[in-house]
């Protein structure tokens, strides 16, 4: 009687143990349910952005499987627009008379076409089916200079809507092109930078790698020399256009590296108002250089530029004591074009002032950290315009302070070669004037050695040390 009176006492509190389980259950499949019916949605919007990432990376892995595919597919990212100020005079329009080509300045014409746009390298041709009339360009930024153009390969822009149909696609791809020529006057340092290296970045900047480079008529020993710029400027392997036998297919073609200024960047030209410092920043990846900026201490580094042919220091030896006496640590080389970019920018980034005498060495400069200090030695001849705008003028953009020492007659070994009366050194702008260039760079460039008046190139040395201090930008002449 106890033992039923024990399981009768306890049947209602195991029925309400039942009960309250099963409420659970039924909440937790009612919570599933909701959760199911209104919040799946995010779910699969992560997983869409999961394989996004991971095809992306696969893309840049393996460099776009070509295909063989008759037609483009546009792509679908946010489009990298032209900004109306960089068009310039347009040289080609198309059916409902947007530029196709334009001439930003009379350095440098680009096309610009998009659609189904095809490079067919054996015939230096570039077909387009928006335009109705052919058009001629050379895809290098030096327009205006017929002996370099003479270099350089002349390209077609084809209607392909006609009479004749285009060459079939052999290669299909999902991001744009850039094609430039690595002919001309490459192989100088200067002309290296502003003919091609920042004129490419002006156009490829904006794709954050997304872009082919198509190259004509190429160097492989420049290619390779350059070959952690270019990597910086797209994720994809370079295509020799004018050797892979092929029909290139692509959304968007960019023909011919637009020119702002010399070793310059026009931020007011840009799609989104980048400048030259942007392009210090990529050198600085590119080569893995460790300063941005100068970081001013008690015994500043003073790298001297030297040559071995013509403007040679013919007392260098003097220079290097007389900069030591002033607190320097002094380091001189020379750079030409078998030197190691990344092994020279790594000495050029690590110094505080550079100096040497007007030449393509002092290209360099776009290697100097914010706020170092460059000098440079304009050779005797009326020369000031010339060294102007090669150098002085694209220091105050870089972050960079300017010293102008101008070579006077006594310091220079013309002085030794020809009479005191004679033309060459009375009258250089008379030499200028009748000779043309080839006269002025066989005598006043070619010709002409540097011997410092070692007192001026103290001031000069202490004038550096005050603006390494300084936190403005300044232009400094020395005569």
């Amino acid at each position: 009687m106890k033992a039923q009176r024990h399981y009768a006492r306890g049947e209602p509190k195991r029925i309400g143990n039942v009960v309250i389980i099963a409420s659970m259950l039924l909440s937790l499949l009612f919570l599933s349910f909701i959760k199911s019916r209104y919040c799946g949605s995010s779910h699969v919007r992560s997983d869409v952005h999961l394989n996004s990432v991971v095809n992306t990376h696969e893309v840049v892995r393996n460099r776009e499987r070509p295909s063989t595919d008759s037609t483009v597919e546009e792509d679908e990212d946010e489009e990298v627009q032209i900004n109306p100020a960089a068009i310039g005079t347009v040289s080609l329009a198309d059916v409902n008379n947007r530029p196709i080509c334009f001439v930003p300045t009379k350095r440098s014409e680009t096309c610009d076409a998009k659609g189904d746009i095809r490079i067919q390298g054996s015939t230096a041709t570039i077909f387009v089916p928006t335009i109705t009339q052919e058009h001629k360009i050379k895809p290098y930024a030096r327009k205006h200079d017929e002996f370099a153009l003479s270099y350089v390969k002349e390209w077609t822009v084809k209607p392909s809507n006609g009479d004749q149909a285009p060459p079939k696609c052999t290669q299909k791809h999902s991001v744009p092109a850039m094609l430039f020529s690595s002919n001309g006057f490459t192989g100088n340092l200067f002309h290296d930078y502003t003919d091609v290296l920042v004129p490419l970045f002006i156009n490829t900047h904006p794709f954050h790698g997304e872009v082919k480079l198509v190259v004509s008529e190429v160097k492989s020993w420049w290619i390779k020399k350059f070959m952690l710029v270019f990597k910086q400027l797209t994720n994809y392997d370079i295509i020799d256009v004018d050797n892979d036998g092929e029909v290139h297919c692509f959304p968007r073609v960019i023909a011919g590296p637009t020119y702002h200024k010399e070793l310059g960047v026009d931020p007011s030209k840009t799609p989104t108002g980048f400048s030259i410092l942007e392009f210090k920043r990529m050198l600085r990846t590119a080569f893995k250089l460790e300063r941005a900026e100068v970081v001013v201490t008690r015994k500043p580094k003073l790298l001297i530029i030297c040559r071995k042919k013509s403007r040679r220091f013919m007392n260098l030896k003097a220079m290097i004591e007389a900069a030591e006496k002033l607190g320097f640590e002094v380091k001189n080389a020379e750079a030409d074009m078998h030197t190691d970019p990344p092994t020279f920018a790594r000495l050029v980034n690590s110094v505080d002032v550079m100096l040497g005498v007007h030449g393509a060495g002092l290209t360099n400069m776009v290697f100097l950290p914010v706020g170092a200090v460059l000098i440079q030695l304009t050779p005797y001849g009326n020369l000031e315009w010339l060294t102007k705008e090669t150098f002085k003028d694209p220091a105050p953009d870089m972050g960079i302070h300017y010293i102008d020492y101008f070579v006077q007659l006594n310091e220079s070994t013309l002085s030794e070669q020809y009479p005191k009366d004679h033309p060459v050194l009375k009258d250089p702008t008379a030499i200028h004037t009748q000779g043309g260039w080839d006269a002025l760079k066989s005598i006043y460039l070619d010709k002409q050695n540097i011997r410092p008046d070692i007192e001026k190139f103290k001031r000069t040395l202490i004038e550096a040390q005050k603006l390494l201090r300084s936190k403005k930008k300044h232009h400094v002449q020395m005569h």
